[in-house]
This record gives structure tokens, sequence and C-alpha cells, in this order.
């Protein structure tokens, strides 16, 4: 991704957040793809789409001991400095899942507390009541003796086995038409985040995402499909980072009229109860 120096809008100069220091406009090219990976293997890729000038996704990828960490978050479009709100939950959440998971608390409790930090933050942005930044919020926990997911919004986390039926772990948080019922800033209220645990029996994948994806391949078998796709073609080489690539793909493929997140963990199977 090529760093920018100067505003589109005035010629100012543009922040680390990707906003103009002068005049606040958003920049058309900040994190208009950004891929990332870690050491045991998880992979993540962000991308802008066709039809959006600003990608307001954002993502973050830890790992501390025996646990992986994901978390992914979509600005809402028709809140201020949207892709700003999705940034700060998705970095807030992953290093309070990590710090909670460090000093010994239960997955759910971690989910739980990262959830209403990450509300907090995006709520401290907010500038007066009618103008708060907002975004939906999606963590994902792999350890040895499971998976544990967290959402808010409609944002999704998937199982996806390497054999047999995969599944969705989340809700959407919608109401009629699909509008959407819970998110995170100063207009929404504490989080209470749907959470789900679970003890794979066979390895695979977590996959976070944003709808930019999950409305073009809703249901967990045809995303895990895409997947077998590129693993054949790569005679099983590439990694996480080719298979989410080509998740990113195929919703670019398809028009990409709305930014796209695909963020991949691997996973074990789960270590029987002691």
């Amino acid at each position: 991704m090529t760093e920018m120096t100067s505003c589109d809008t005035c010629g100012g100069t543009v922040a680390p957040d990707g906003h103009c220091w002068d005049c606040g406009a958003a920049q058309p090219g900040f994190r208009a793809h950004v891929e990332i990976t870690s050491a045991d293997g998880a992979a993540g890729v962000s991308d802008r789409g066709r039809q959006r000038g600003v990608n307001a996704d954002a993502m973050a990828l830890t790992v501390s001991g025996s646990w992986t960490i994901g978390v992914v978050c979509d600005g809402v479009s028709m809140s201020p400095r949207a892709e700003r709100a999705a940034q700060v939950a998705a970095e807030v959440g992953a290093a309070a899942l990590t710090a909670r998971l460090r000093e010994g608390a239960l997955p759910e409790d971690a989910h739980m507390d990262a959830a209403v930090r990450a509300g907090r933050a995006v709520a401290a942005l907010a500038t007066s009541a009618a103008a708060a930044p907002a975004c939906t919020y999606v963590a994902g926990i792999v350890g040895p003796e499971g998976i544990w997911s967290a959402g808010i919004g409609d944002s999704r986390v998937y199982w996806l086995p390497d054999e047999g039926p995969g599944t969705a772990l989340t809700e959407d948080d919608t109401g009629a038409r699909e509008t959407l019922a819970a998110w995170l800033g100063a207009d929404a209220d504490e989080p209470v985040p749907r959470l789900r645990s679970y003890r794979p029996a066979m390895a695979g994948r977590m996959l976070l995402c944003t709808d930019g994806l999950w409305r073009h391949r809703p249901e967990a078998d045809g995303l895990r499909a895409v997947l077998a796709r590129r693993r054949s073609a790569l005679s099983g080489s590439g990694g996480l980072l080719e298979e989410a690539r080509s998740l990113v793909e195929l919703a670019l493929a398809a028009g990409g009229p709305d930014n796209i997140t695909a963020l991949l963990i691997p996973v074990a199977p789960s270590a029987p109860p002691v």
C-alpha cells in the first residue's frame, strides 16, 4: 500500500488515520488493500471494493501463547468517520482480548470485556450525539480446547471444517428490511455481544468477515467450497493468505459493491477435556 502524504481534496497533510489534518477529508487510497499474517499461519485480507471511495472495514490479528485472536469491524456507512470507528474497535478489541487471556480470564469473559472496551473507545470518537462514528464488531478466539466467537451487528464468524458441513457461529443483529439493530458507538446501547463456543472434532478454519463478503456466499458450505478450490488449484500450497485472497476475489468478481474483509484462523482438533 502506498503511503499518502498530501490530501486529495485540499492538498494538506494526511494523518496516520487516513484523514487530512487540515480539512478532515478521508483519503480514497488509504487502506485500499491490506493483508496481514501471523506466525501460526492465520491471515486476513481487506479491500476497498470497486464502488466505495474509502475502506471502512478494519481487522486485527494477534497471537498470545496458545491463543490466536482475530477481530473484524465494518464501519456503519451512514455514520461520520466510520473507517476510524472500525479501526479503533478492531485495535482496542484485539488488545483487550490479548490482555484478558494473559491474565487467565475465561474466553467468554474476555469477549465480554473486550466488546465493552471497544464500544467505549468508539463512543469516545463522537463529537456530539448527532456526529457519532459507528461500526459492527466480531471477534474470534482459537485455543487448544476450542473456539469462541462474539458478534455485534451484521459481520459474521463461520466455522469451516476441512471435512463435513460448516456453520455460522454468529447471528445477525438486524431488524425489518435487514436494518442494523446493534452496533458500537455513542448512539448505541452498552455492547452485549452474542457469544458462542465450539469444540471442533477435526481441523479447519475460523472465518471472520464483513457483509461485503458473506452477502455473495452466505452459507458456510459455499464459503468452504471456495477455499477448497483455491487449495486444489495451488496443490495445497499458499496457506491461509491465498485462501483469504480467494474470498475477496469472489466478492470483487461479483462487482465489489462494498468493502470486503476476510480473516482466517487455523483450527486444530480440540484437546479432550482434562
